[in-house]
């Protein structure tokens, strides 16, 4: 008899039946795994046995408030950009510096977080990326000059840019299998962000802005102070308070976000990431915590683990190519230079072969245009639809009340890519196709009727299908990808559309200023592109089991 079944851990029991390990081993859905992937699928398993416990649904709100903060703020620049403007005297294609700001700490966090939550873990970004927004949000009501402005928002973009690849990556490694449709779901909170800020800039600018409604009592726009005599009435600080407000507001909201995260709910490393980074031990610690927390039985062991170390040396999957990660504790003892080729490894994976190389390209294209898109229109669309209504006699109060309207129609849309998940013969890749298509369309009429009633009603068409078309995109891209490069992957996707996402409403600003309708039809063209990448997608890689 050898040592294992000495030990106990393979062979059979005394009455006969097969050991647990040879229950594993067996087991015909680990046939042309990695090591790694085997762990993960035993991982899911034990996930799937708890269901959707306290512990599940603390992430997939705690979470869903990291997409609140995305379009709080991205929502809120477009809303106090006239307020703004009127105070610090700013040319109008000045205004897309603002946006573009805004956009270049997106772009930079995205790529850093994204990258640093597949090396550092999720447990230090999840906290870091909110407390950051929360410091320089508050910071940015503060200051009085443009350029003070600029380099603030670039700071607070900088938290933001990686709140969607972290969030996105956390809960699915945490959700049951059958449970990921709520990946889509997560996108809920983005609406909920840009009704909150349209509420609460509701309440503050137009009441605390220069004048009423930002005119003077001969019934003109007040201008800067820096652009009139001494003595004149101008827009000046004091007067001008709401949007500082806001920021405040805003601030502080993230601020809380933060201290739900941090000190009420103690958040617990990815076991996927502690699998990879061959940490088994602190894995199965996390599992048995997570059970604990939602009242159920972990009966994932490391020795679960240790025996498919024992047995398995092989270094390549079968279907993926994938190198050989998740080695346990030889992991950890190897040297310097091989852990160093390993980390390098992890990036191959993007790239592993023909057809995955697809994948990253169409989803890297997709992302580009997408943020293309929804840049313009959430940057400019309050302005255009300000100058749209001023045309037509609408007052600024009831613009802004219109604002919340529209966007609150972005929450059905959600609820609907949800849905999409479970629809046959639609899914995520034709829910992805018709939203985007009809995102485009809504942007073209946009273009071509200027009544308040079509104003406001082709606005929420816009909004849906934006919010569906993104609840499906965000949702399903971790799922596309392994642990050890998901947030790698959803990163790198996120920071080429954060860096189209800067270009963008520079070119927009410019065409705003000489024609109203000209970043309507730079949007819509972008989101068509979308459109064509997710026909033209691996369907192999839409709802694929995740690991």
């Amino acid at each position: 008899m050898d040592d294992k079944k000495k030990a106990g851990v393979v062979g059979e029991t005394p009455n006969g039946k097969p050991t647990a390990f040879d229950a594993i081993v067996n087991d015909p859905e680990m046939a042309g795994l990695t090591l790694y992937e085997k762990k993960a699928l035993l991982v899911n398993r034990e996930l799937d046995s708890h269901g959707m416990g306290k512990y599940q649904w603390y992430i997939f709100f705690l979470c869903g408030m990291g997409y609140m903060i995305d379009l709080l703020y991205a929502q809120a620049f477009g809303l106090i950009a006239p307020a703004l403007q009127q105070e610090l005297g700013f040319s109008t294609p000045a205004l897309g510096n603002i946006f573009s700001s805004f956009n270049a700490g997106l772009c930079a966090g995205a790529f850093v977080w994204g990258v640093l939550v597949d090396i550092i873990g999720r447990q230090y970004a999840f906290n870091l990326t909110v407390l950051i927004t929360s410091i320089f949000g508050l910071c940015l009501g503060a200051p009085s000059n443009y350029d003070g402005i600029l380099v603030l928002t670039a700071f607070v973009g900088f938290g933001v840019g990686g709140n969607i690849p972290i969030d996105t990556t956390i809960t699915l490694e945490f959700l049951p299998q059958n449970r990921r449709f709520l990946l889509a779901l997560l996108s809920i909170f983005q609406p909920i962000g840009v009704v909150v800020a349209s509420g609460i800039a509701y309440g503050f600018v137009p009441k605390y802005a220069c004048g009423t409604g930002g005119l003077g009592a001969d019934g003109e726009l007040l201008k800067a102070c820096s652009q009139v005599a001494a003595g004149e009435p101008c827009c000046d600080k004091a007067s001008n308070m709401g949007w500082r407000y806001l920021m405040f507001t805003l601030g502080a909201i993230c601020l809380f976000v933060f201290f739900l995260r941090f000190v009420l709910f103690r958040f617990q490393e990815s076991p996927k990431f502690l699998l990879y980074r061959g940490k088994d031990d602190k894995a199965v610690k996390v599992l048995h915590h997570v059970a604990k927390f939602n009242g159920r039985q972990c009966n994932l062991t490391l020795e679960d683990f240790a025996a498919l170390t024992d047995e398995d040396s092989s270094i390549e999957s079968v279907e993926s190519g994938a190198p050989a990660l998740g080695g346990g504790a030889k992991q950890e003892e190897s040297s310097f230079g091989e852990k160093v080729k390993m980390e390098l490894s992890r990036y191959k994976l993007l790239f592993a072969n023909p057809l995955i190389a697809r994948l990253t390209i169409l989803v890297w294209i997709t992302y580009m245009f997408d943020y293309w898109g929804f840049s313009i229109a959430g940057s400019l669309l309050p302005q255009i639809l300000l100058q749209k209504n001023r045309e037509i006699e609408v007052s600024t109060e009831r613009t802004y009340r219109n604002y919340v309207i529209i966007y609150v129609c972005g929450i059905p849309g959600v609820l609907l890519g949800a849905l999409m998940y479970g629809v046959p013969l639609v899914g995520r890749q034709w829910g992805m196709v018709i939203s985007s298509a009809l995102m485009a369309t809504s942007l073209f009429l946009f273009s071509a009727i200027n009544t308040e009633a079509s104003n406001v009603g082709l606005n929420i068409m816009e909004y849906f299908f934006q919010s569906m078309f993104n609840a499906i995109l965000y949702g399903w891209t971790p799922e596309a990808y392994p642990a050890p490069i998901r947030g790698t992957a959803c990163g790198v996707a996120s920071f080429w559309g954060r860096l189209f996402s800067i270009v963008s409403p520079l070119i927009g600003a410019h065409l705003l200023a000489s024609n109203v309708n000209g970043p309507l039809y730079l949007a819509g063209a972008g989101v068509f592109v979308c459109t064509i990448c997710i026909i033209f997608m691996p369907r192999k890689y839409l709802g694929a089991k995740s690991y």
